[in-house]
């Protein structure tokens, strides 16, 4: 594919870098996404986040126009806050650039000061700014470069040591940030999540509009994270020079703890182990049970997955977690993509496959679905495991979709799918031999009823 006739990108496997950091922003406590550009880029992300997550998205934008893109659009950023303030009563705003505002080179930060300078006699909501350009990056860098920026901003240096510890998750369903807090909970811990999506995006039904969902990380748990005994941050590939983690532990000395998605035995074990650690108390039982049930459970669906062939694809980490499941549950991943880039994917699959596979898959960064398509059409996959944007593939060559991580469009209860931990295992796991059977049953001409 290297020397293929076109510069264009064709069906992206990556979404734009300010919808991660919307989707971030949506998980702390009273806050307001703000896009700083054009009303365009609002709807584009609100159209996507709510056919994923089926709930309301409210993210307010600066509506830059023709005038704005000649002569800044400073006037129309602090009317843009002054009208969250006014209509929503945010008390913070995650405001993020656009392709157009940073071409043109709006100064968010100085604008923000300007706009505390000018309304200093006004109850000013705490103001997250974060440079987020579209023609850089994916929404996964978007989503860590919001968090960094927001524990850079907001974590105050002043808070004592206490004996909580700070979890950042990477970008997880909300039934995966509920599950983690009962794990936690379990284990006595008392954990600050940034941000925490599963109530602010996957909320109950509610007679009464709420304009800012409940939930959430509060304000007050990350001004403290700053005097927290440990960070666990979650992620291989985290796409930045300095995340969350290395801020905290550059600027407060947070010892930060890195791991990988627990998604499998071996990483959901080394999350264990160092809960264990931080908390001085052993694996409660019933997380022992639950991984006593998943290893019967691989003996027992071993034969009908094993040998099978996966073309794997979505974000960095998530890929990296996925080839680390698949490889130990048998299957082998032949063709392992990603739309980001970044130096440390390659190594991070190859460390995630370590011997459990026969061959070493194809690892490539950097591509859209034309590419991905070119190249897994003649390794004869058996199955494909990713988002929702591979099904015309998956339909193509008459193998199961298996539908992980975001967007999930054409499928019900994406925000509810669990990945992680040892029931997050045993979910994916019954999910993958039930399509490969399936697909074995709808293929048969018997129609075998008995499998």
């Amino acid at each position: 594919m290297k020397d293929a006739p076109f510069v264009s990108t064709t069906n992206a496997c990556k979404l734009c870098t300010p919808l991660g950091a919307a989707l971030a922003f949506r998980g702390i406590e009273g806050a307001i996404p703000f896009l700083h550009g054009s009303q365009g880029c609002a709807t584009y992300m609100r159209r996507y986040i709510i056919s994923h997550f089926r709930e309301p998205m409210d993210i307010a934008s600066s509506a830059l126009g023709e005038k704005q893109a000649v002569f800044g659009g400073g006037p129309n950023l602090k009317k843009g806050i002054l009208n969250v303030m006014e209509k929503y009563g945010a008390t913070m705003v995650g405001v993020a650039s656009t392709c157009l505002t940073e071409t043109i080179g709006d100064d968010m930060p100085r604008l923000v000061h300007e706009f505390k300078k000018e309304f200093a006699d006004l109850p000013l909501p705490a103001i997250v700014t974060v440079s987020t350009p579209s023609y850089s990056g994916t929404h996964m860098a978007g989503w860590h470069a919001a968090v960094a920026a927001t524990v850079e901003q907001l974590a105050d240096p002043e808070t004592p040591v206490h004996d909580g510890i700070n979890v950042l998750p990477g970008l997880v369903s909300p039934e995966d940030i509920r599950h983690l807090k009962d794990i936690f909970e379990d284990f006595g811990i008392k954990a600050a999540i940034l941000p925490d999506i599963s109530d602010t995006l996957d909320g109950p039904a509610l007679l009464d509009y709420e304009k800012i969902p409940k939930g959430g990380t509060p304000l007050s748990a990350i001004r403290t994270m700053s005097g927290a005994k440990a960070t666990l941050e979650m992620g291989r590939v985290l796409g930045l020079a300095e995340s969350a983690g290395h801020v905290l532990e550059r600027r407060f000395g947070v010892p930060r703890i890195s791991l990988g998605l627990p998604m499998g035995i071996r990483e959901t074990d080394a999350l264990f182990d160092a809960l264990t650690d931080v908390s001085g108390r052993p694996t409660p039982a019933r997380y022992v049970r639950e991984r006593g049930r998943y290893v019967d459970a691989l003996v027992d669906g071993h034969k009908y997955i094993s040998g099978k062939r996966a073309v794997v694809y979505g974000e960095e980490d998530l890929v990296v977690g996925l080839t680390a499941f698949l490889a130990e549950i048998g299957v082998h991943p032949v063709l392992v993509a990603t739309g980001g880039r970044d130096k440390r994917f390659k190594a991070a699959v190859a460390d995630a496959i370590g011997d459990l596979v026969p061959e070493m898959p194809a690892i490539r960064e950097g591509v859209d679905f034309f590419e991905i398509a070119a190249e897994a059409k003649d390794l004869a996959p058996d199955l494909m495991v990713g988002h929702s944007k591979g099904y015309r593939y998956a339909r193509e060559w008459d193998v199961p979709l298996i539908r992980v991580g975001f967007p999930i469009h054409d499928r019900f209860g994406g925000q509810r799918l669990r990945h992680v931990a040892y029931g997050g295992a045993q979910a994916m796991f019954d999910r993958i031999v039930n399509a490969v059977l399936g697909r074995k049953q709808d293929a048969s001409p018997v129609g075998y009823g008995y499998l």
